[in-house]
């Protein structure tokens, strides 16, 4: 253990290129000597807060510990979605300055931030295998929520033929936006249609406002109608699938298989190294669909929510 001799915060609303290289290679010392995994969404951040003034800060999402030049710890708040979606929050601390007070003062300030910001939820990720983690979350009083596999395409794998013509995906545009948030209800719970026009707007995914951040999302269309979806990410080296659905009336019909394979297509266009996507732990259905594309499980993230 190093003691901490030269202390210092740093709080900011959104990453700066400086802050993501000292971030991310925490994340890699950490991810290197814990073997777990971290959803700290670095790339997404970047994206989205990239060459803005951070100033006058609004919300603080971004909490780094310092021992004089040497960042020691970190915790993210992650905001997707709307008015009704829960603030997630991951973090970690540099494994040799541990167990002393590094991950408890950064929490108190999370946790100040939260309830200053909004009456919203707010939930608390682990790995599984995160022991240390498991014993802090137990301490909060969180409750469990959900489970997510992350899941990687396998490498080796024989090659997987797409056998339905017809699929095209169709990138979406700011216009969609509505489309997009009809089926994110359907998909993952909501209840399109009850919102006021300002709460619309709030909550509203803007696609070509997410593909500056580095999200692009397509829509899937067989015969001109839209079938289903899906957010494509490109990080560096990783390829990412999310926000995937097939509206309910087009189920059962082998669409869902089709659209990620254009996916994984796509990507592997876009010279993506790896594979990845996260899948609920209930969702079985899912699962299966995934593995028979040639994605395995490679970790399982625990969210805990406060309330």
């Amino acid at each position: 253990m190093k003691a901490i001799l030269n202390p210092w915060l740093k709080l900011r609303e959104g990453i700066h290129q400086e802050d993501y290289d000292l971030i991310n290679r925490l994340q890699e010392r950490c991810i290197r000597e814990d073997q777990t995994t971290l959803k700290l969404e670095l790339d997404y951040k970047l994206g989205a807060y990239s060459g803005t003034d951070c100033a006058g800060i609004r919300q603080i999402n971004e909490f780094m510990y310092f021992d004089g030049h040497e960042l020691i710890g970190y915790i993210g708040i992650c905001e997707f979605g709307g008015a009704d979606t829960p603030l997630e929050v991951n973090g970690m601390v540099h494994p040799e300055y541990r167990r002393q007070g590094v991950f408890g003062t950064l929490s108190r300030l999370v946790m100040a931030e939260w309830r200053r910001r909004s009456p919203k939820s707010m939930l608390l990720l682990n790995d599984r295998k995160s022991v240390i983690g498991q014993t802090f979350i137990q301490g909060t009083g969180a409750r469990y929520h959900h489970s997510e596999h992350e899941m990687y395409l396998q490498k080796n794998r024989s090659e997987i033929h797409n056998d339905l013509e017809g699929i095209v995906f169709r990138k979406a545009t700011n216009a969609d936006a509505w489309e997009i948030h009809r089926q994110n209800a359907i998909y993952f719970g909501g209840k399109p249609g009850e919102e006021t026009t300002s709460d619309l707007m709030e909550g509203m995914i803007l696609p070509e406002e997410e593909e500056k951040r580095g999200m692009t999302i397509y829509l899937a269309e067989v015969d001109n109608q839209v079938i289903g979806k899906v957010h494509i990410q490109l990080s560096p080296g990783i390829g990412g699938i999310y926000g995937l659905g097939v509206l309910p009336e087009y189920r059962g019909k082998g669409y869902g298989r089709a659209i990620i394979l254009k996916a994984i297509e796509k990507l592997k266009e876009a010279n993506a190294g790896d594979i990845m996507l996260q899948v609920a732990v209930e969702n079985a259905n899912a699962l299966m669909l995934y593995q028979s594309c040639g994605f395995v499980e490679t970790s399982t993230m625990d969210y805990y929510e406060l309330n």
